[in-house]
């Protein structure tokens, strides 16, 4: 479902990391929202300041200069302050990380996004919350388990945004999964459950379905012949047993031993292009 996007005042968020890796991008994204809207310029270079920023917006839409993990942490904030319901989100992508972005209809290049955020409409988009109020945007998945531990983001939803909002001020660097084994899992959606902790499996992927749905696919392991996808969609994933790490939005979390991801139907707008 999309609205019109209705305020021609804009706060104009730039991340550090667009700033850095794409300088004329920026500038370009700059005119174009000048000249067609009443803009305010925020360079923030602390997670205090990028939270300040979207906190004290009054009555403009906020606008996000950045990729995927900028555009996740605006969503992140504006979620844990329950505000998302009344405030549509535009993004005009810069940066290396922008596979969310596109899928979620963003253009690619700066001056059509940045027409999209003045001649676009609110669409209304599901949001996967998990247990700790942690948020996923796009898709999430759940690699075989690993051999060795990596950096946790697990813990306090406060923590994980602070540690993700950091990154944005030293050079992106994409944190590698380390080598796998086989995972023993329990995944139940909607409580029923679709593989227990006795079948290892390869992978568990989570995606936007349908409205108020989310599609879950398990790769068992398998021993000579591939084995089958299990399938199954609902509104409540829950993911347990082993240590596990997940990726998702740009970002890797965990470990953790449990998780349970609920669809918020309709829970955040973003403006994309209209209809032409």
């Amino acid at each position: 479902m999309a609205t019109s996007a209705t305020s021609d005042q804009l706060l104009v968020v730039i991340d550090p990391v667009a700033r850095r890796t794409d300088g004329e991008s920026v500038r370009i994204a700059k005119d174009v929202l000048s000249a067609g809207a009443r803009t305010k310029v925020c360079l923030p270079d602390s997670p205090e300041e990028f939270a300040r920023a979207l906190t004290r917006r009054g009555s403009r839409r906020p606008v996000v200069v950045g990729d995927d993990r900028a555009l996740a942490r605006a969503v992140s904030l504006l979620h844990r302050r329950r505000e998302l319901a009344g405030c549509a989100l535009s993004l005009v992508p810069v940066g290396g990380a922008l596979s969310v972005a596109g899928a979620l209809g963003v253009p690619m290049g700066a001056v059509a996004a940045a027409r999209a955020v003045l001649d676009g409409v609110e669409r209304r988009l599901d949001l996967l919350v998990d247990d700790s109020d942690g948020v996923v945007l796009g898709a999430l998945r759940i690699p075989s388990a690993a051999h060795r531990t990596t950096e946790t983001e697990e813990g306090r939803p406060w923590l994980r945004t602070a540690q993700s909002l950091v990154r944005t001020l030293v050079p992106a660097r994409e944190t590698p999964l380390p080598a796998s084994r086989p995972s023993r899992l329990r995944v139940e959606v909607d409580g029923v459950t679709l593989v227990d902790l006795d079948q290892p499996v390869e992978t568990v992927s989570v995606t936007p379905g349908a409205t108020g749905v989310a599609e879950v696919e398990v790769r068992p392991l398998s021993v000579g012949a591939e084995a089958s996808p299990l399938l199954a969609s609902g509104r409540r994933v829950s993911v347990s047993g082993t240590d596990f790490h997940y990726r998702a939005d740009a970002g890797v979390w965990g470990p953790v031993r449990r998780r349970t991801w609920t669809v918020w139907e309709g829970a955040w707008g973003l403006t994309v292009p209209g209809a032409p």
